[in-house]
């Protein structure tokens, strides 16, 4: 490889590796990682098991006021429906305004 210009390197020791995305982690543990350069440019080779975690859904103060004003409830309970419905207001009030 070196004859075609290409370096490769194992970065040792890696404990964990995170992608963020707007949905949440793809995190990595002990995985495996090569770097590869070639024409000034390096590549990550990230080999392993990972798992998602998804990111926690922010709810504006303003949705909570708006689903306990609708629903007839608590701020507390409103909270607590947008938070299991991820922030969908209509579900959230449907949820709460049903026996």
């Amino acid at each position: 490889m070196k004859k075609l210009g290409m370096q490769v390197e194992q970065i040792e020791d890696v404990q964990s590796i995170v992608i963020k995305t707007p949905k949440g982690n793809w995190v990595f543990d002990a995985a495996e990682v090569t770097a590869m350069t070639m024409q000034g440019v390096t590549t990550y080779q990230v080999t392993g098991n990972p798992r998602f975690e998804e990111a926690a859904v922010e709810i504006p103060d303003e949705d909570v006021t708006m689903v306990a004003e609708q629903a007839q409830v608590s701020k507390e309970k409103a909270k607590e429906a947008l938070v299991a419905t991820k922030g969908d207001i209509a579900e959230a009030i449907v949820k709460l305004s049903s026996p």
